[in-house]
């Protein structure tokens, strides 16, 4: 019996001198960047240098085994790109990665959406597209503090708003285009505060009167139950001017001030 003879046997497959790259999850984001990507290949361990288009990621994270290397994608321009790795043994083939163009932002609503017109109001703005977002607030540009990154919430503190409180737009802005708030946002004014009591404090009907203090946009004034005429306030807030309302002669009043933030007790107005 003949005793086959065995091919003889094939050379190891040789190893790669350098990194390769055998591919990249996701595939594609966002061009603003900044969310993680995996690339997958062989011989990655002890990556120095990651590019996707010539532009450097941030390495996050390296599988021991060389597996794996874990990266935040820079921001680029809306397009497909290679990405390449480097180590002391070289750099890799490349991967390509698609860029997606920014989308249209849509703010849905803000969460919450009042606050004090000094400023200072934490937010939380949903919606999406919002990646890289700047927001104004009535026309003031808020402090941005972040998005979460599937680009759904965006994290700021609202500006300083109008003295005498209001309604005022939001709109945030990404490269994608513009996006409008409905209901916009509500600065809540300060309560009224007066200085002194008013002045003069004893009078007649049809005379001037002034009362100082603070907060005092809007304001009328009673004289008792009769509403004061005339009634004007100064730009910031600090002053109201006015015409005495009729009243009996020999009776002294209270005076209120009364704002859309509340009501304060500006002293008693004697009738002469």
């Amino acid at each position: 019996m003949t005793t086959p003879t065995l091919p003889p046997a094939l050379p190891p497959l040789p190893l790669p001198a350098g990194p390769v790259l055998l591919g990249v999850v996701p595939a594609s984001g966002p061009a603003a960047g900044g969310n993680t990507v995996q690339l997958v290949g062989l011989g990655l361990g002890g990556a120095t240098s990651v590019l996707f288009g010539g532009t450097s990621a941030t390495v996050v994270g390296q599988d021991p085994l060389g597996l794996t290397v874990t990266v935040l994608a820079p921001a680029h321009a809306a397009g497909t790109v290679q990405v390449t790795v480097t180590n002391a043994a070289g750099t890799s083939n490349p991967a390509s990665y698609l860029y997606l163009a920014p989308g249209v932002p849509v703010a849905a609503a803000i969460t919450p959406n009042e606050g004090p017109t000094a400023g200072g109001q934490p937010f939380a703005l949903v919606g999406s597209n919002l990646q890289g977002g700047t927001v104004t607030i009535g026309g003031n540009a808020a402090t941005v503090l972040g998005t979460d990154p599937t680009g759904s919430a965006l994290f700021g503190v609202a500006p300083a708003g109008p003295p005498a409180g209001g309604n005022v737009p939001v709109v945030v802005t990404t490269a994608g285009g513009t996006a409008t708030v409905p209901g916009g946002y509500t600065y809540l004014p300060l309560p009224p505060t007066v200085t002194g009591t008013v002045t003069p404090s004893s009078g007649s009907a049809g005379g001037a009167f002034t009362i100082v203090g603070t907060n005092l946009f809007g304001a009328s004034v009673l004289f008792g139950a009769a509403p004061a005429t005339g009634v004007t306030v100064n730009p910031t807030g600090t002053t109201v001017t006015g015409t005495v309302p009729a009243g009996t002669s020999g009776t002294t009043v209270q005076v209120t001030v009364q704002t859309a933030a509340g009501s304060v007790n500006a002293g008693s107005f004697t009738y002469l």
